[in-house]
């Protein structure tokens, strides 16, 4: 996946400057002195400067802990989330930029245009079923404007990702669905574009126990932001001082309500 993207980044003129970093979520492989010694394409004909940066946790956290370590660390003004598996077509960026230059806070990749196409029905048994498993809940929480929230390839504006990941709590894979919650809270646009997407053999998913640490994530990710326990970070004081976008948290009768963005 990197040698696509650095061989993406380095032949297109969107950007002067990016930056990889890589976080390696207390891995006991080699990750992340590959990712170290990983070379850079050299292209006399380009002139975008590229940086590699590698931070290694101590520990396995959860998908969603490394996620967040890295975006928070992240510093470009865009800040793309991808899967290090390759499954995304990482030219789609392109579309993705594309959607932000239009005014969208978060561009989701979406594989929803693949419902019905040999790609999902030969897709695994497991990954289906928790597929459907799992839209039939996010009706619960009111994100099913997002056909596809698990997709692994988000971009987000700088501010965007500040807000959403320094909010984040849920340090599992179900983390992309709190994103997409803080974010329609916070009357964030909310964009999704179709992009290219290939099943990677190697899965670690047990559908029993992934099936029920999902529900206790979305089960507790709506009991806290409607009882108001958990808070959206810098809404306060967004909502005194009128900039930027922001939301509503929770009313008094502990239904989740939207406030538009302010113009």
């Amino acid at each position: 996946m990197l040698t696509e993207a650095l061989n993406h980044v380095l032949g297109n003129t969107l950007w002067k400057s990016v930056e990889f970093l890589i976080v390696d979520d207390g891995s006991k492989d080699t990750t992340a002195s590959v990712a170290l010694d990983f070379p850079v394409p050299e292209d006399p004909k380009s002139s975008v400067s590229v940086s590699i940066r590698v931070v290694k946790l101590p520990r396995n956290s959860g998908k969603g802990s490394a996620v967040k370590h890295g975006m928070l660390h992240a510093r470009g003004q865009r800040m793309l989330m991808v899967d290090a598996d390759g499954a995304s077509k990482f030219s789609d960026l392109d579309k993705l930029w594309v959607a932000m230059d239009t005014g969208a806070d978060v561009v989701c990749g979406s594989r929803a245009h693949f419902v019905g196409t040999d790609a999902v029905v030969k897709r695994s048994f497991i990954r289906n079923t928790l597929m459907y498993g799992l839209h039939t809940l996010l009706r619960f929480l009111g994100v099913s404007h997002i056909r596809d929230t698990q997709c692994g390839f988000k971009l987000f504006t700088r501010s965007a990702a500040h807000t959403l990941f320094q909010t984040l709590h849920i340090p599992h894979w179900i983390f992309d669905v709190e994103l997409l919650v803080v974010a329609l809270m916070c009357g964030m646009r909310t964009d999704e574009v179709a992009v290219g997407w290939h099943e990677v053999a190697g899965s670690k998913i047990n559908i029993i126990w992934d099936s029920l640490e999902m529900l206790r994530d979305l089960l507790v990710l709506r009991a806290n932001y409607v009882t108001g326990r958990w808070k959206v970070v810098g809404v306060e004081k967004a909502e005194e001082d009128g900039n930027g976008h922001v939301s509503s948290a929770v009313n008094a009768s502990g239904n989740l309500r939207r406030r538009a963005p302010q113009k």
